[in-house]
């Protein structure tokens, strides 16, 4: 390859036409150019100019460098502006957290993508450990977790927290829930559900509950966005984040049950340590911010 500095001296010669002033240019010494313009001459193996007396002219080969010279120049400004830009609405960003959140963010960055036609945005509901993981090893730009792992490679920011929540028909009587209610209606099991039930209802009812194993299961559902169905539809309870709640199209149809000891889980952006994010994942991870404080 073409020595990249030679290449921009002699560039520079051919622009200005002469070696005083390409070294003012340059901020060089006009024997500098011209030992450039040999080197370069001697990597080529073909003369690149003709002189006549104090002026000169390309050579074919001359001018073939010359333009070699102006295209990368041209490449490397344009690789500066776009690098200077940094334009929000363009590039990349992949993004994870759980199913329940991602239900919520989702039609905002839909709502962003639309009026961003050059914005190509990945999101993936996965497990908390998928999610750490995945930021770690460059899969995801973007995690919202349940904690701030501590890891030394993450950049962790609290974004908000939000609420277990009891879930039951809305046309459910106001009298005091109590566990025998609950296994009398039978649990809508979904994957998480039954450590949410061994966190939630041994929180608030300590004696009757003895842990998740045992509890009457009335169906299970693996879809995120369906399992409020059943219980909108009289058929159990279930609990669910708020955000799996909000997100569901028929929440009126839905009793947030007042418990009470509340339960509230953390929630974090993870990114990871290095360069400052770009523009387009500040902006989304201000949208997650937002997402995360109206649920909290």
């Amino acid at each position: 390859m073409l020595n990249a500095t030679w290449l921009e001296t002699f560039a520079t010669l051919t622009e200005t036409g002469h070696f005083t002033r390409a070294a003012e240019k340059l901020n060089m010494t006009q024997p500098g150019v011209s030992q450039h313009l040999r080197k370069l001459e001697e990597q080529v193996g073909q003369s690149l100019i003709a002189r006549e007396g104090k002026s000169f002219t390309l050579t074919p080969a001359g001018e073939a460098v010359r333009d070699l010279g102006l295209s990368r120049r041209a490449e490397e400004r344009q690789l500066r502006d776009t690098i200077m830009a940094d334009d929000p609405e363009v590039g990349e960003v992949r993004i994870a957290c759980s199913g329940s959140f991602a239900q919520l963010l989702y039609p905002r960055l839909l709502a962003l993508m639309k009026d961003a036609p050059r914005l190509l945005i990945h999101l993936e509901a996965a497990p908390q450990d998928t999610v750490v993981s995945g930021v770690l090893d460059r899969r995801f730009d973007l995690g919202v977790v349940g904690q701030d792992t501590g890891h030394s490679r993450l950049n962790a920011q609290s974004i908000g927290r939000e609420e277990l929540c009891l879930i039951l028909p809305d046309d459910a009587s106001d009298e005091t829930v109590t566990f025998q209610s609950l296994e009398d209606r039978g649990f809508v099991a979904h994957p998480d559900g039954f450590a949410y039930a061994d966190d939630l209802l041994s929180l608030n009812f300590p004696e009757a509950f003895t842990g998740s194993d045992g509890m009457t299961v009335r169906t299970f559902v693996n879809q995120i966005g369906q399992i409020p169905s059943p219980v909108a539809e009289g058929i159990g309870y279930t609990l669910l984040p708020r955000s799996g709640i909000e997100a569901f199209s028929e929440r009126d149809r839905l009793k947030i049950v007042s418990l009470p000891h509340r339960r509230y889980y953390e929630l974090w952006s993870i990114t990871r340590r290095g360069p400052e994010p770009t523009a387009r994942l500040r902006a989304i991870m201000k949208i997650a911010q937002e997402v995360a404080r109206e649920i909290g």
